[in-house]
């Protein structure tokens, strides 16, 4: 899942694309993982939030920075389902979750040496 974390919250879109609206009821209860593995080097980073998420409106300038994320800087270069499909979609909203509990793990092992 792509996403922004601000405001001490995670945030990811949502739009006639995907069920997720639908899905999410008033006071739903989300939980979601983050995590990053390095094969190379063993390094294994987690970090695991919950709490009740929310679909909230769209704002283009969350869009932009979130998308940016992913996607590069150079908006032009985007496919256009990233620009026109979600600025111009009025079904575009934002899920934000504030999370109630968020725990960080670092979860690395010795990488064995490859040949």
């Amino acid at each position: 899942m792509w996403f922004v974390w601000e405001e001490d919250c995670f945030w990811w879109l949502t739009g006639s694309w995907a069920r997720l609206a639908e899905e999410l009821g008033p006071d739903a209860e989300v939980a979601l993982v983050v995590d990053t593995c390095d094969l190379d080097t063993g390094e294994v980073l987690q970090v695991r939030a919950s709490g009740r998420a929310e679909i909230v409106p769209f704002d283009a300038d969350r869009a932009l920075r979130k998308l940016s994320r992913y996607l590069g800087p150079e908006v032009e270069r985007w496919d256009e389902r990233f620009t026109s499909g979600t600025f111009d979609d009025s079904s575009a909203r934002f899920v934000r979750l504030a999370p109630a509990r968020l725990r960080a793990r670092d979860l690395s092992f010795a990488a064995s040496r490859r040949r």
